[in-house]
């Protein structure tokens, strides 16, 4: 069985890169070698990793992939701490003209 891993890591200027690989091990240090001098991380190393999720199945991996890389980088740090309270009120509609579920509508 393959297993799929969606990592972020924190960057040496701050900024997250949120990826997805079959071998995590193998990524990381391809993003601590500067193996890809046209990468994200090339020019922000050392990078460090600070969440990874296993999948077995390459799909989900690849949506939840899609659907954190949207998030900002405090609703990235707060997953990688583990603080669901905090993910939970980052993920909270500020604008209730935009919320899919509007209280003050009729």
């Amino acid at each position: 069985m393959n297993l799929y891993f969606v990592y972020i890591l924190k960057c040496s200027d701050g900024l997250t890169y949120t990826g997805i690989t079959d071998n995590i091990a193998r990524r990381l240090a391809e993003h601590q070698n500067g193996t890809n001098q046209t990468a994200f991380t090339y020019r922000r190393r050392p990078v460090m990793l600070i969440f990874q999720q296993e999948f077995n199945d390459v799909l989900q991996a690849i949506y939840f992939e899609k659907r954190i890389k949207k998030w900002s980088a405090r609703k990235k740090f707060a997953l990688a701490a583990g603080d669901m309270d905090l993910l939970q009120i980052l993920s909270e509609c500020r604008n209730a003209s935009h919320c899919k579920f509007n209280p003050n509508q009729d």
